[in-house]
């Protein structure tokens, strides 16, 4: 199917998607994060495809979201009713706010969704950050579960410098990464690092000269792709699950993880190529 923002390709069960919008160097605006969204089911329905790469157009990752967007929203607002000033400090009236709301926030379908759609996926995901990662385009590559750096790659939690909050879910993630101080550090300042800052930092796994990127992130799916997918899934779900338990909850929860995998087809193939001395041809199933 052909997009307008954005570029999809399978190479032997890695699934490609490329965001695609040179004018704004792919910021994720509301159309490109609905085929974004469109892709990111196609990608976790088909049994076909068993790991996301993603990725931007050079020469950018992803811009950020599409101030446009903001200034169509603050004239939107201001042409209606203007709430009255709560004379409280920030945190006080958030908590009233967020009391009051009536019912679970919706999420939509908009560029905020994009990192939990990607966090929630139950196959391997993997960011090849090619240059600018900025705003919601950072929260995209963090909620990837690996993140392959180029040099020239930039990373800025920008929102501040727009009086905004990181509303992309980073919050959340970075600090397991980063840890507190770091955190707020590059919250608070919006300051941009490039790939090797990213790399001591630990936001990325690993960083490459910029002509290498691609490269090494296509190795590192398409052998991921060969693998046990089953297994994969699992230790995502355990890994993710394990942040908040402890460690006899972690390891009961791993035991009946571990029944599950031990019915595959991939086990007993992987046992089988294992006594025959072969490669094991994994299926996914």
């Amino acid at each position: 199917m052909a997009y307008e923002f954005i570029k999809t390709e399978n190479r032997d069960g890695v699934y490609i998607i490329t965001m695609h919008d040179p004018p704004t160097r792919n910021a994720l605006g509301p159309e490109m994060a609905k085929e974004v969204l469109e892709c990111l089911d196609i990608f976790e329905d088909d049994l076909a495809f068993r790991v996301l790469l993603l990725t931007g157009s050079e020469p950018s990752f992803c811009s950020g979201a599409n101030v446009r967007v903001f200034n169509q929203r603050i004239e939107d607002r201001e042409a209606g009713s203007v709430d009255a000033e709560v004379n409280t400090l920030p945190w006080g009236k958030m908590e009233s706010q967020y009391a009051s709301r009536g019912q679970k926030v919706a999420f939509g379908g908009g560029a905020s969704s994009i990192p939990l759609r990607i966090h929630k996926l139950q196959k391997p995901s993997i960011a090849a950050v090619n240059g600018h990662a900025i705003g919601v385009g950072m929260g995209v590559a963090l909620a990837c579960d690996i993140r392959y750096t180029a040099e020239k790659a930039v990373f800025s939690e920008a929102f501040a410098r727009m009086g905004l909050i990181p509303g992309d879910g980073s919050c959340w993630q970075l600090p397991r990464l980063i840890g507190m101080g770091n955190t707020l550090l590059l919250q608070y300042t919006g300051d941009r690092i490039d790939g090797a800052e990213a790399y001591r930092l630990g936001i990325a796994s690993k960083v490459f000269a910029d002509d290498e990127l691609l490269d090494a992130s296509l190795e590192l799916a398409s052998r991921l792709a060969k693998g046990a997918t089953q297994s994969h899934a699992l230790t995502k779900y355990l890994v993710h699950k394990s942040l908040s338990m402890d460690f006899e909850e972690s390891l009961e929860l791993a035991l009946v993880a571990q029944e599950q995998v031990r019915k595959t087809e991939d086990h007993k193939e992987a046992v089988q190529a294992f006594l025959e001395k072969r490669p094991a041809d994994l299926k996914g199933r």
